[in-house]
């Protein structure tokens, strides 16, 4: 029997290919770093790093939970209004709570609970809609993002809500506080980067999550309860945006209809950066946290340098997000046998 030898070159090339997709995010972002550098010294001070990651941990959470929603084929557009409506729910009940048992640690409890309830609801909610009513994810989210925004802008009635003083008094160090020298919101973000890496690549919903992303109709015929997976990534993306919107609230003490405005777009923008593929099948959970990170040093470098208005950092995404996924279909097209 004649045996195929595959050329070294090709073998060479796709090895290559392979490095180049793992180590893109990291080599890009070594590179951002070194620009930073470059526009201003002050970029590698001790309190504009930790600045910057802190800034990161808000998107880089939600970006964890969309990383899960786009591996398996979803997509979620409502997570900015979603993080809006949670925030103001949990001020209002926040408030409501300090009248019974004052401004202590049973009252943020008490609404750190009802915030991740809620976004576990809001996300089955997005779920099970999309599932079950077989209607388009981007239709979905579109309707629940206008949704949840219209809804905390009724709830603040036009304006903003704000924290109880006393309840943010101590709500205060979950934001601004550390821990052995690192900002919490960094330590969070690290947590649940740890958790879903594990979760992603090293558990059965991680790999159903990878086999619906690639070929849904395949997933059934493997017997996988392909809508029930995908309504979990869905819950488990409200349970991320939950977390994030727990650590912004006391970084500010108020939510308005301002809120987490274009937060989606910075998610969606640190899940492609990182390599995850937008049509599901492949995803990066450490690609993420390198996107998020990059995102926000981009802004931090704007509003270091004169060049560019940081207030272009939106122009700036939106530029990210179509070339990082032309270069990722340019990709799989020229590595597709």
């Amino acid at each position: 029997m004649n045996s195929v030898v595959p050329n070294n070159k090709s073998v060479a090339r796709s090895q290559a290919s392979f490095d180049l997709k793992t180590w893109g995010p990291f080599i890009a972002l070594m590179a951002l770093a070194l620009l930073g550098v470059l526009i201003n010294p002050a970029f590698l001070g001790l309190d504009n790093l930790s600045n910057m990651l802190t800034r990161s941990a808000f998107i880089g959470i939600i970006a964890i939970g969309a990383t899960f929603v786009i591996t398996a084929g979803g997509l979620d557009l409502s997570v900015g209004s979603m993080a809006a409506f949670i925030a103001g729910v949990m001020i209002i009940l926040m408030n409501s709570l300090v009248e019974q048992f004052g401004p202590g640690l049973t009252t943020i409890l008490l609404g750190i609970g009802a915030s991740l309830l809620l976004g576990l609801c809001a996300g089955f909610i997005n779920g099970m809609v999309t599932t079950k009513g077989k209607i388009e994810a981007f239709i979905v989210t579109l309707g629940t993002m206008g949704i949840y925004r219209s809804l905390v802008t009724y709830l603040a009635d036009g304006g903003t809500l704000s924290l109880d003083w006393g309840v943010r008094d101590i709500y205060r160090p979950v934001y601004y506080g550390s821990l052995v020298g690192i900002p919490i919101p960094v330590l969070v973000f690290l947590l649940v980067a740890v958790v879903g890496y594990i979760l992603l690549n090293h558990t059965r919903f991680g790999r159903y999550c990878f086999a619906i992303g690639s070929n849904e109709k395949v997933a059934e015929y493997s017997a996988i309860h392909v809508d029930r997976i995908k309504t979990m990534t869905y819950m488990l993306q409200g349970v991320c945006v939950a977390l994030a919107t727990i650590i912004y609230v006391p970084r500010l003490g108020s939510a308005s209809g301002a809120t987490g405005v274009l937060w989606e777009l910075e998610a969606i923008a640190a899940v492609i950066i990182g390599g995850t593929v937008l049509k599901g099948g492949h995803g990066r959970i450490w690609g993420t946290v390198v996107g998020a990170i990059m995102l926000t040093m981009i802004g931090n470098i704007l509003n270091l340098t004169d060049a560019i208005s940081n207030y272009l950092n939106g122009t700036v995404q939106g530029i990210i997000i179509i070339v990082a996924v032309y270069l990722q279909r340019a990709s799989w097209r020229k590595s597709a046998p």
